[in-house]
């Protein structure tokens, strides 16, 4: 049985080289940038993002810990009919770039400078009523309150792995780090951040399976035994039956989440240009196909590299990285775990509190609170969500859980990330291209594409995220059926009641006859 080497000095140091370089951003930033006023500042950077940043930004808040560890681990274990996962994500990323990010960033700027997607979508339809963004505020609050206690687990997961360190604990330290270089630095900080990370992440995913494979070449595997039945089957029961189609479904059905994932689409916001825009189309698709691709091959390399010597799968990238490189370098290739840990968390921190700070707070509670009092609210919601996805992550530890859908890193995103797809995906792309889609029909496709989406997580889909078993296992990714039905509600909704108004009609022609801003 392979396991990882003892904790050495050297990694330390690393991981703490690392943490000092994220949480000197953050105050660099928060510094920097103190004297600076209103929230689209620190929620959206003043739109002064550039576009390498922000792809690299993008994309390392969309992949978490598990393209590193869940992915690789999962190709390991059952072989090659896991990667559909990647192609739906692939398929997704590239979409979502050329026919989502360049029409919503030039729409979010018409429609009254919008920051947030409840303010976009609100301001879309020229609404006051504050229904939708309460709707989307509250939806949000939930889901990332789900998706930030991924990034904690796997940093508990992390720490226990290389340092012996109790998750609780390490979860805590992840908890308040996170907290730290968000409240502090705000939407620059956390760019900068996922663009650091997102190099340190490329690095990583790039360099552990080829020096693997030439030590694999000169020295043979370090572990031996057999490849599982149909192991480079891209059909994973090695027929087409319906576990294959489903699963081929279930990975292509990632892709949609894309459309409705608010940490992504704001990057699209931030960005300072069109011009910044066309670089960071190219960038981003190119970043995120070499991640993908790259994470697959570590569990392809991996598997001949240990045979079938590993105790747990989802360890094959850090055994992999800690026995090919020299220690230092080792702990600096392994705290891109770390990188995607954070990198998604801080992301989805900033998303929640500018929802709740713009969308709920200034419209609803306090209408005329001032920028400063605004952004302390953000900030405040920081650190309320964050505890709450500690919580979240406590939840699903240990050998015998309280929660056990909340026990896996895969579980967790899977969750949250089908959650969004179904509430907001239908919404976003019906608005940039469906002039007769109207607020209620909005509302109705949020609503319905939730809880659609929550529903068939509990009734027909419990096997995948460990819970009893309701009515029927389909093994379908709700966020297919969710999507489906938000879609369907937003259309047949807007259709059944009255027609946009002549100004939301003229706002919708400027949009499409507006080239560039």
């Amino acid at each position: 049985m392979i396991s990882a080497t003892k904790v050495n000095a050297w990694e330390i140091v690393a991981f703490c080289l690392y943490f000092l370089i994220i949480i000197g951003i953050g105050v660099y930033f928060f510094l920097r940038d103190k004297n600076a006023s209103g929230e689209k500042s620190f929620f959206l950077g003043g739109r002064k993002m550039n576009g390498l940043v922000s792809a690299l930004s993008a994309g390392a808040s969309d992949m978490s810990a598990w393209v590193l560890l869940g992915l690789p681990g999962a190709i390991y274990a059952k072989g090659m009919g896991q990667v559909w996962i990647s192609v739906g994500l692939l398929i997704g990323t590239v979409c979502s770039w050329l026919f989502v990010a360049p029409k919503i960033r030039r729409y979010s700027i018409l429609a009254g400078d919008s920051i947030t997607i409840p303010q976009y979508l609100s301001n879309r339809f020229l609404s006051k009523s504050p229904v939708l963004r309460v709707v989307c505020a509250v939806i949000f609050v939930i889901v990332y309150c789900v998706y930030g206690a991924s990034s904690i687990n796997a940093c508990g997961s992390l720490f226990n792995t290389l340092f012996g360190l109790d998750e609780r604990i390490a979860m805590a330290i992840a908890t308040v780090i996170i907290i730290l270089y968000v409240f502090l630095g705000g939407y620059n900080a956390v760019c900068w951040t996922d663009f650091i990370q997102g190099m340190l992440m490329l690095v990583a995913l790039m360099a552990t399976p080829i020096i693997a494979a030439i030590v694999l070449n000169t020295s043979g595997p370090v572990g031996e035994g057999i490849l599982p039945a149909n192991y480079y089957n891209l059909l994973s029961s090695g027929k087409f039956d319906w576990a294959s189609i489903s699963d081929i479904l279930t990975g292509l059905g990632w892709g949609l989440g894309y459309f409705g994932m608010p940490h992504i689409i704001i990057r699209y916001f931030g960005i300072k240009s069109e011009l910044e825009m066309k670089k960071s189309k190219v960038m981003g698709i190119a970043w995120t196909s070499i991640i993908l691709v790259m994470a697959s091959v570590v569990g392809i390399v991996g598997r001949q590299f240990f045979g079938d010597s590993l105790g747990t799968s989802n360890t094959v990238f850090i055994n992999m990285a800690r026995l090919v490189f020299p220690v230092f370098i080792g702990g600096i290739i392994i705290s891109a775990i770390l990188a995607a840990s954070m990198s998604t968390a801080d992301s989805q921190l900033l998303a929640a509190s500018s929802a709740f700070a713009s969308d709920i707070y200034k419209t609803t509670i306090k209408k005329n609170a001032s920028d400063k009092e605004v952004l302390w609210v953000g900030r405040i919601v920081v650190v309320v969500v964050s505890l709450l996805a500690c919580v979240i992550a406590l939840l699903g530890y240990g050998e015998k859980p309280v929660v056990p859908a909340f026990s896996t890193i895969m579980s967790l995103v899977s969750a949250a990330w089908a959650a969004f797809g179904a509430a907001f995906g239908p919404v976003i792309i019906l608005s940039l291209y469906w002039k007769r889609l109207n607020y209620k029909g909005a509302v109705a496709g949020i609503i319905v594409g939730f809880v659609v989406d929550v529903l068939w997580l509990i009734l027909f889909n419990p096997g995948y995220y460990g819970l009893n078993k309701v009515l029927f296992d389909t093994n379908l990714y709700e966020i297919i059926p969710g999507f489906i039905a938000g879609m369907i509600a937003c259309m047949s909704t807007s259709l059944l009641t009255k027609a946009p108004s002549k100004e939301e009609l003229d706002l919708f022609e400027k949009f499409k006859n507006t080239k560039a801003i």
